[in-house]
């Protein structure tokens, strides 16, 4: 770790360090510590090990940037991070290092939650629970933690029932708005209709992110074999075309 940190303050000296490394800032960055942070993700979710490892160098290479930037300006150094974040893991698990008892995930959960109201209280910052969720996060990750706070407090369905009613409460309110043209109307009930199927999701313990992100891929994988049915001469017409789709379909189960 020490190693890393003298490579970045190498990178950013003013008279022999790199020019592009120079001209980065917090902002400028942002980008590529996002892309890294999903570079992580993918890996993950490909089960490729090294890739990884690979990955989590780079998401903490952006860790190590930033704080390099903050202790050139006097604000932090890369030791408050850690120091902070370990200070953080402490208060935050009484039940390990403190006398308080265990008890369940969920229990634990709300412990988390509850002290870290306390610190923002006790911080002068807003306690309000949806405050201090990411704008940055994809839509979909922000709607499942909103819609986890809300629950927090009782706000929220007792079962996945409620919630699958609620899809399809919304898809006949978005028939609606179809059926009268209004696209301002449509754009609206859409978009209630996305946050009520993350709700289902998180009813159903279906990460909507993640679920999207596979579903994502099949749909890849299937168009590329309806692609090169198409490339191979064969017919292109709509119902052609899903026949190939269906073809890719029987050939990925067939894979399982």
């Amino acid at each position: 770790m020490n190693e890393l940190l003298e490579v970045m303050k190498r990178l950013r000296d003013p008279t022999n360090g790199c020019p592009w490394d120079l001209e980065q800032s917090y902002a400028t960055l942002a980008p590529y510590t996002l892309e890294e942070a999903y570079e992580v993700v993918d890996a993950i979710e490909r089960g490729d090990l090294g890739d990884l490892k690979e990955e989590l160098g780079d998401l903490l290479l952006q860790v190590v940037f930033h704080a390099q930037l903050a202790a050139e300006q006097g604000a932090f150094d890369f030791d408050a991070v850690a120091s902070g974040i370990v200070d953080k893991l402490i208060r935050r698990h009484p039940h390990v290092f403190g006398a308080e008892a265990g008890g369940d995930t969920a229990t634990v959960s709300r412990r988390w939650e509850d002290i870290k109201t306390a610190e923002k209280a006790a911080q002068g910052k807003s306690t309000r629970r949806l405050d201090g969720i990411a704008r940055a996060l994809p839509a979909l990750t922000r709607a499942t933690k909103a819609g986890k706070r809300a629950a927090d407090i009782g706000f929220d369905w007792p079962d996945h029932h409620g919630a699958r009613a609620k899809v399809g409460e919304e898809l006949v309110e978005l028939d609606e708005a179809i059926r009268l043209g209004d696209r301002h109307e449509i754009t609206h009930e859409l978009g209630d209709l996305l946050l009520a199927v993350v709700s289902l999701s998180r009813h159903l313990e279906v990460d909507p992110e993640s679920a999207l992100r596979a579903a994502n891929r099949r749909f890849e994988s299937r168009f590329r074999h309806v692609e090169d049915e198409v490339a191979a001469g064969r017919p292109r017409e709509l119902a052609d075309l899903e026949r190939y789709w269906q073809d890719a379909k029987r050939l990925e189960k067939a894979a399982r």
